[in-house]
């Protein structure tokens, strides 16, 4: 079965509000199975728009990383996030 995996592209505008949203979401990355491959770290932006923080974590299934996402618990984060900065996030099924 192809992993699942939430990707997100992020700009922080309020770090400390971000620091609340982001212990709340590795509480529910950890509840829900997910491992985070990439974290924010060195990027540099070759083609479109960039954010300076980028995000993949990989869960065991898509349905798995969709349930991550629509969970009481990161949906309670996400709110902390929603003040703290802007973004995208996607949820893609890996490859076989």
């Amino acid at each position: 079965m192809p992993k699942g995996y939430v990707i997100a592209r992020i700009t922080v505008t309020d770090p400390e509000q971000y620091a609340v949203y982001a212990r709340l979401a590795t509480e529910a990355i950890r509840k829900y199975g997910g491992r985070p491959l990439v974290r924010g770290g060195r990027c540099e932006h070759v083609e479109g728009d960039g954010r300076p923080r980028n995000v993949v974590i990989e869960f065991e299934s898509f349905d798995r990383a969709l349930a991550y996402y629509h969970s009481p618990e990161y949906q309670a984060a996400k709110k902390e996030r929603e003040t703290a900065g802007v973004g995208e996030f996607v949820v893609v099924e890996g490859a076989e």
